[in-house]
This record gives C-alpha cells, structure tokens and sequence, in this order.
C-alpha cells in the first residue's frame, strides 16, 4: 500500500466507461498513480488525463494481459460488466470475474475494489443482479482484501440509469407502466459514488467485505420519475400501472421512448422489480459522510440536468463499447487480411476555409443530423433499434468536440485528425462491417476540398444483397451530405458562392 515515500498505483479497468472513465481523474487528483487497462488505447487518446495515466493494453478476459496489468499495483479497481450481449452475460461476467481473481492473486495486488449492485435478501434475484452477486463472490474469495461496494440506481449525468429516468419523463406526460414502477429503490449520486471508490483505496487489510451505498432517499420508480418532473419544471406526470408488460415488453417500451437499446434496457428493467433499498451505512465508519451529507435525490437530478444543458458531461454510458461490435482492423491498415470491399466515394470543393468546413464535419451528428434525407436515416435508424441495435438516439458526447472512441449516433469514431480526418466505424447491426471518413484538405486550385468515403467490407451472400440493394439510395444519401456540408461550410463562413460543384 502507500508508503511514506510512493504514492498508491492503482489500476482501473472499464476506464472507456461511464465510471471508470470519471474515477481515473478523481485518483489522479487524490494523487494516486494510475494504470488503466484497455483493448483499444487510443480510445483514451483523447481524454483529457491520457497523458497522465500508464496505459496497458490488454482484454479483461484473458489470464496473461491482466496478470501484467497487475504487477505493481497496490490497488485494482473492477469495473467490467458485459450489460447487453444477451442471455450469455453472466457466464462471460463470471470468466472475466475469475480471471481478474486469479490475477490480483498471482500480482499480490493489496486491494480488490468492486462496484456491484444491491441485493434483497428476501427475493428472487434479476439475472443482471444475480450475475454482479456472484462477481463479488468470485472477487471476495480471491484471497486479496476486498471491497464490494453494493448500489441501485446511479444519478448522473450521462448514466445509462439517468438516461433512462430522464427521458421516459420528458417525453411521456401519461404513461402505462408496468407494476415494476411501485419497486422501492434508493438511488445514489454519482460524485458520492467517486467519493466512496476513492475512500476505500487506503482501508486496512483487515476490511475484507460488501459495503451497501445508497443516498438519503428511499422511493420508489414512479416517484422518481414524479420528482424528476418537479425538479425540472414538467407538469406532474400522470402513471398508470398495468400488469400486462413482462419485462421484455418493457425492454423493448425503453428502447421505443428513450436512447437506451432493449437489449441493454432489459436487464436493468428486470432488476427494476427487486427492491434495492441499503440494509446498512456501515461504509461510514471509513469514509465519513460529507459535512453537509449525502447528496439527495432533488439536487443530484438539478446537477445532472444542468451538466446536459450546459453540454458539460464528462462521460456517458455510450462510452463503453457496443458488446459484440467489430474491432477489426480498417482497410487500409497494414493489419487487413481481406475479402471484398465496396466503396462510394465523392468529392467536393468549396470557397469555405478548411476551419469552416472542419467544424460542420465534426459537429456532425446529434441534433445536427447527417445533412442528407432525414426521413431515410430516421427509417434506418428504426429498422436497427427493431433488430436490436443501437439505432441513431445515442446523439453525442458533445455538440462541438469528437474524441476517438465516442459514440456519435450508430456510429463510434475510430480515428480522429483534427482539422484533417473524421473516420467513424459502424455499430449498427450488419451484414458486414462498415466505415464512414471525412477527409478535409487543400485542393491545387487553393480551394478547400472535402473527400467523403463510405466503405462496406460483406460478410457472405447476405453482405452482398444488402449492398446492392442499398446502393441505389447512395446517390440520395451521400451526395446531399457532401454537398449540404460543404453549403453549411459555406454559410457558416458568410459566404455565398455560386462556384460549380466539382464531385465524384
């Protein structure tokens, strides 16, 4: 542990996450070293702690990349889940639990910390708590002190629990609900939660157990849902509770209304219907309350809400990656090894400055759209939240500013060359893997030229009847977007050119 002379290392993995990616900061300021675990490095180029942190490179689930993640460390902060990958999550929870055992062991790391969920001892366990109840068994008997700390709902801007609340009350003033809605919950704030991972970091070696956390409030969805309205001035929201939604029905209702895919809506909707209420404070005794206490659930919804607005979340549950979602390399990297691709390239050139043509193409997205036939990129985007995907309702991190590795609507940027390359890979449910790059350069005329590049690399048959018969729609797609972006371009830069286009 720390000594007079050397400051805690401390390893976090899930650091692309909506927690992880706000605890490393916070030990960086408590002063700590920080070593983070990832399978994709320059996901975390961008961040504003990269160069402040170790990183090393490595998958939670495999034995040798965690084993040297670990050496060194005093203290190894578990914060992996697998939330959405289907049915099999708990067995791919459970491996990667084991492998991260058996690593803090063989390292001698000095303490475990796990943040997991509360568990009713009296009820029958969702599968998505059932799962984080055996990860904290399987940590507990690693044979290093450990810390389980135990919560419901986080309150915070960007979580995907916060998401959920959010929008199901802003856009739903009469709502159908299920009965799962009357379940009692005690939802805690998420700078309480960085307090308390924080806190434990320096415990004795002698405290080896769960802790419950859980802010001053008890109540249940439904008045949560209520209060949230209050505090952002909504009209009271009326509720009606049925009991014919079964909870992939209400899975697939979230999916509908809010941001949050069904496949991941539906374990955290199924865990809605345990009661997740703290059975004891005892964390206190070794990281005291707050002077002023517990933030409550009012004012962690009046911060969060205001970090929306004021386009200031740090991070978001988006931010992790799409379980499932293709890691191999682009075409054009030395790595390809193959198969055919197909391409829709075009190019155009326009009497805006490149800085003006690069802030329409890094705002694209969002609230901004894609510049090119709304209705048809609505359709798509229905068409993949049908099937499971993730659909267009992710939006942005930030209205302005792209890191590699945000989500960005279906899309996840993968390389990011600021003022030069836009390049985003898609997450939505496909035949095959495809690619997006914007490319903004001088052309020899001494205007600014703006190369869009669609690539689809199928996968079978299906891959290519899927690209043929979406081809035809390219012409519509793609070429408004080139030209609409470079038009914006234009406008944003007070001009009014009526110079010929030049595309391909």
């Amino acid at each position: 542990m720390e000594s007079a002379d050397r400051p805690l290392t401390c390893l976090v993995t899930g650091a692309t996450g909506y927690v992880g990616g706000r605890l490393v900061p916070e030990l960086l300021a408590a002063g700590y070293r920080v070593r983070v675990l990832t399978r994709s490095p320059r996901k975390l180029r961008d961040v504003p702690w990269a160069g402040r942190v170790e990183i090393a490179e490595g998958d939670a689930s495999d034995d040798d990349d965690v084993r040297r993640a670990c050496e060194g460390v005093d203290v190894a902060y578990y914060l992996v889940h697998s939330l959405g990958i289907g049915e099999e999550f708990e067995t791919r929870d459970r491996e990667t639990a084991e492998v991260m055992a058996r690593a803090v062991r063989a390292a001698g790391v000095g303490r475990l910390v796990y943040l997991g969920g509360l568990e009713p001892d009296d009820e029958e366990l969702s599968p998505h708590l059932r799962s984080r109840a055996e990860v904290a068994r399987i940590l507990l008997g690693s044979g290093v002190p450990t810390v389980v700390l135990r919560a419901a709902v986080i309150l915070g801007s960007g979580s995907v629990s916060f998401e959920m609340l959010r929008y199901l009350t802003e856009r739903l003033p009469v709502m159908v609900t299920p009965r799962w809605v009357h379940s009692r919950i005690q939802p805690i704030a998420i700078r309480d939660v960085l307090r308390y991972l924080v806190g434990v970091a320096t415990l004795p070696a002698d405290v080896h157990r769960r802790f419950d956390i859980g802010g001053p409030d008890v109540m249940d969805y439904a008045t949560m849902m209520q209060r949230y309205a209050e505090v952002t001035g909504l009209p009271r929201r009326r509720i009606l509770p049925v009991p014919i939604f079964s909870p992939s029905l209400s899975s697939h209702w979230v999916g509908v209304i809010t941001p949050v895919p069904a496949n991941i809506a539906r374990p955290l909707v199924e865990s809605l219907r345990n009661t997740v209420v703290c059975s004891e404070h005892d964390i206190a005794r070794y990281v005291p309350d707050p002077p002023q206490g517990l933030l409550g659930f009012d004012e962690a919804v009046r911060l969060a809400v205001q970090k929306v607005r004021t386009n200031a979340v740090d991070t978001r549950w988006t931010g992790a990656s799409v379980p499932g979602a293709p890691s191999d390399p682009m075409p054009s990297d030395p790595d390809w090894a193959g198969g055919s691709l197909h391409l829709d390239e075009r190019t155009r050139e326009t009497d805006a400055s490149p800085e003006a043509l690069w802030r329409v193409v890094e705002g694209i997205g969002g609230e901004t759209g894609w510049y090119s036939f709304p209705l048809a990129w609505e359709v798509r985007g229905w068409l993949d939240r049908a099937v499971g995907g993730v659909g267009l309702r992710r939006g942005r991190r930030d209205p302005r500013d792209l890191y590699v590795g945000d989500a960005l609507d279906w899309w996840r940027v993968e390389e990011l060359d600021e003022g030069r390359l836009l390049r985003l890979r898609a997450e939505m449910r496909l035949p095959g893997l495809a690619w997006l790059e914007f490319h903004v350069e001088r052309a020899d005329s001494g205007r600014t030229r703006l190369r869009q590049k669609a690539t689809f690399h199928p996968l079978g048959l299906l891959g290519q009847l899927y690209w043929w018969s979406v081809s035809p729609f390219h012409g519509i797609v793609f070429g408004s977007m080139v030209r609409n972006i470079t038009k914006t371009a234009e406008a944003d830069s007070g001009q009014e050119t009526t110079a010929p286009s030049r595309a391909a």
